[in-house]
C-alpha cells in the first residue's frame, strides 16, 4: 500500500492499545506491584528482569537495556521495520492502516500509485492462471506439472500459471506504463517494449500479506535461463523476500522449523508431500535479511543444499548471513543431501517420514562449521591449530554477543588448544555480561552527567516526559524563557513545544516523537527513571522542582548583572531586565 501512515494514526494506535496486553500475548507476563514482568524475550536469563508498566505504556529490560513502547516491542521482538510494526498493532486491535496520498518517484521519473501496481499483479497472476487452464500451450505446462507429481489443489493453493509465447500478451491487455514499473515488460533502446516473460511456467511470488509482488518463471525445454525472475522494482526486492513464505504461514503461523531450499519446485514437490515447512531464496544466497525474515516466524531454520560441490559452495556461504543472524534462542541446521539429489527426488525415494528423519538429524551450524573448517587441517600440529584459530576467529566475531558466542569461542579452545582464546572470549562477551547485571542505583545516576548534578533539571523533565499533562502548569504560568539558563534548559523547553504541537494522550505517544532523534536516549532514560512519587504528589513534586529551576536561573541572572554592574555600566536591555527583577525581589 502506498503512501505515508498519517502521524495522527500513530499517536491514535498508541493510545487505543494497552502495551500489558500485546507483549502479555507474546510473553506471558506476572503482575507484580503497579508493573508487570517476565523472564526477557531479548537475552537469557534465569530470574525475571523484563517489566511492563501499564500507565506508562512502557516496557523495559533491567538486565539487557531493551526498552520502549508498543512499536519498540514489536520491531526488537518479531524483527519488523518501523512500518511493518505499525501494521501489525494495527491488526493486533483490529483496524486498517490510512495512508496519506503522496507518489514515490521511480527510475525513469515514472510516478504510479502502489496501490495500481499490486493490483495488476493480481491481474497478471489471474491471466497465467487462465492460460495454464484453458489455452492450448498451457496443456504443455499442465503436463509438465502431472509428471512432476504436482495435483491441480496444490497447483492452485501456488496460484500456478503459463506466460505465453507471445512477445506482447501483456501489453496488448493492460497498462504499458504499469507493466514497465512491475518488471513485466522489458523496454528495448529503439524499439518497441515486449513481455519479459515468454512461454514459461509462471510462479507468483507473494509476501506474507498474500500481496503478489513479483513472479518466477521457468521453461518448458532446454532453453536459457531455466528460470527467470522479476526484475528489482518498487514491489520487488529479492534479497528480502522469500518463495513460499505465505503459502507457509497460511498452513502454520508458528512452524516449529523452516526448511530453506533451493527452487521453487522444491517447494511445490514438498508441500505435494505434505511438508509445508519450506521456502526458497529468489536465485540469490540466503541473506541476513531472508534469515531475521524467517527467524520471526520459527526459531529453527534448516539449510538444504544439494551434495555436489556446488550444494557444498552454497552451504558455506550461508555462513557469513547465518552467524550475524544467531541471537540467543535461534538455531541454524545444515543438510545436505545425497550426490545426485534434490528434495523432490529424495522425498520420492526415501518417503516423507526418511526425508523428515533427516531434517531433524541436520548438522548444527556449529558442528558443520567446525567439521568443515578443520577437515584440512591437521589439529595434531601446531600449524593447523593456528589455522584454525585464524580462519574460524572472523565468523566468530559476527556473532551477536549470546551464551552461544561464549560456547562457540569454548570449542575453538578446546579444539585448539590456545589459552590466549581465554583474553578474545573475556574481551568480547564482557560487554553483554555486563549489560545483563542490574545496578539497583542505575536509576539515581540518569542524566546526571548531562544535568551536572541538578536533580530539580532532572526531576521536571523526568516528570513532564512520563506526564505530557503537566506541561499545562508550566503555560498556566506565563513564563518568559528569555535569558533562562540552566542544565537541560533547552531539553525542557524542546519537550514543551514538542507537547504543544504534537499534544500526546501519553508518555508512549510523546517517545514516539522523538524516536530516531539525538535525545531519544535521554528521554528514554527519563522515562524510566522512577521518582517513587503517589499519582496525587505529582503535581505539586513538579511545580516544587520547577519553581526551584527558576529561582536558580533567575538568581543566576541577578547575580551576573549585578557582578558586571560594578565593574562596567549596563547597556540599555540589561537595566531593563534588572529593574524587572529589582521590583520583583
Amino acid at each position: 500500500m502506498s503512501g505515508r501512515i498519517p502521524r495522527e494514526f500513530i499517536d491514535d494506535l498508541l493510545v487505543r492499545v494497552d502495551i500489558v496486553d500485546l507483549i502479555d500475548s507474546h510473553v506471558p507476563l506476572k503482575k507484580t506491584g503497579n508493573n508487570f514482568v517476565a523472564r526477557c524475550p531479548f537475552h537469557a536469563e534465569k530470574t525475571p528482569s523484563f517489566s511492563v508498566n501499564r500507565k506508562k505504556q512502557f516496557f523495559h529490560c533491567f538486565g539487557c537495556g531493551a526498552s520502549g513502547n508498543a512499536i519498540s516491542f514489536l520491531m526488537d521482538f518479531s524483527h519488523l521495520d518501523f512500518v511493518e510494526a505499525v501494521e501489525d498493532l494495527a491488526g493486533f486491535v483490529g483496524i486498517d492502516v490510512p495512508r496519506e496520498s503522496i507518489e514515490y518517484q521511480a527510475a525513469g521519473s515514472k510516478k504510479e500509485d502502489l496501490n495500481s501496481l499490486y493490483r495488476l499483479m493480481e491481474q497478471v497472476a489471474a491471466f497465467y492462471v487462465e492460460q495454464l487452464r484453458t489455452s492450448d500451450e498451457g496443456k504443455i505446462a499442465v503436463e509438465y506439472l502431472k509428471n512432476r507429481g504436482v495435483s491441480g489443489d496444490c497447483a492452485g493453493d501456488f496460484m500456478l500459471g503459463y506466460a505465453p509465447d507471445e512477445w506482447k500478451a501483456l501489453a496488448s491487455r493492460f497498462n504499458p506504463k504499469l507493466l514497465l514499473e512491475a518488471g513485466l515488460l522489458v523496454e528495448k533502446e529503439g524499439g518497441q517494449p515486449y513481455d519479459r516473460f515468454r512461454g514459461r511456467l509462471m510462479f507468483p511470488i507473494r509476501d506474507k500479506r498474500a500481496r503478489i509482488i513479483g513472479f518466477g518463471g521457468r521453461v518448458l525445454d532446454d532453453s536459457l535461463p531455466k528460470y527467470l525472475n522479476s526484475p528489482e522494482t518498487p514491489l520487488f526486492h529479492k534479497g528480502k523476500e522469500v518463495y513460499g513464505l505465505y503459502e507457509l504461514l497460511e498452513k502454520n503461523s508458528k512452524p516449529q522449523r523452516i526448511l530453506i531450499v533451493e527452487g521453487y519446485m522444491d517447494v511445490i514437490a514438498l508441500a505435494q508431500f505434505g511438508i509445508h515447512y519450506a521456502v526458497a531464496a529468489l536465485g540469490t544466497a540466503a541473506s541476513q535479511a531472508h534469515l531475521d525474515l524467517l527467524f520471526r516466524f520459527s526459531s529453527e531454520l534448516v539449510f538444504c543444499f544439494d551434495g555436489d560441490k556446488a550444494g557444498r559452495e552454497a552451504a558455506w556461504r550461508a555462513m557469513e548471513a547465518a552467524f550475524s543472524s544467531l541471537k540467543d534462542g535461534r538455531q541454524i541446521r545444515i543438510m545436505l543431501l545425497p550426490q545426485h539429489h534434490d528434495p523432490d527426488s529424495l522425498v520420492r525415494e526415501e518417503g516423507v517420514d526418511g526425508f523428515i528423519g533427516r531434517v531433524q538429524a541436520a548438522e548444527t551450524l556449529s558442528e558443520y562449521f567446525f567439521g568443515h573448517i578443520s577437515s584440512e587441517l591437521s589439529l595434531s600440529e601446531m600449524e593447523g591449530r593456528a589455522q584454525l584459530v585464524n580462519k574460524a576467529k572472523p565468523y566468530l566475531e559476527k556473532l551477536p554477543d549470546s551464551v552461544f558466542k561464549e560456547m562457540m569461542y569454548a570449542r575453538l579452545k578446546e579444539l585448539s588448544g590456545w589459552g590466549g582464546l581465554d583474553v578474545l572470549e573475556n574481551a568480547t562477551t564482557l560487554d553483554s555480561r555486563q549489560a545483563y547485571r542490574h545496578n539497583p542505583r542505575q536509576d539515581s545516576k540518569i542524566g546526571r552527567k548531562q544535568f551536572q548534578g541538578n536533580k530539580s533539571a532532572r526531576t521536571a523533565i523526568a516528570l513532564l516526559i512520563q506526564n505530557p499533562r503537566l506541561a499545562e502548569l508550566v503555560e498556566q504560568r506565563d513564563i518568559d524563557w528569555s535569558g533562562l539558563e540552566f542544565p537541560g534548559v533547552d531539553l525542557l523547553k524542546n519537550i514543551l513545544q514538542m507537547i504543544a504541537d504534537k499534544n500526546p494522550a501519553n508518555q508512549a505517544v510523546l517517545l514516539e516523537c522523538y524516536r530516531d532523534a539525538s535525545d531519544e536516549k535521554t528521554i528514554k532514560a527519563l522515562a524510566l527513571w522512577d521518582l517513587l512519587i503517589p499519582d496525587d504528589g505529582v503535581d505539586a513534586e513538579f511545580c516544587g522542582a520547577l519553581d526551584t529551576l527558576l529561582t536558580q536561573a533567575r538568581n543566576t541572572i541577578w547575580e551576573r548583572l549585578l557582578d558586571k554592574s560594578k565593574i562596567k555600566e549596563l547597556d540599555a536591555q540589561e537595566k531593563e531586565l534588572f529593574r524587572k527583577m529589582q521590583a520583583a525581589k
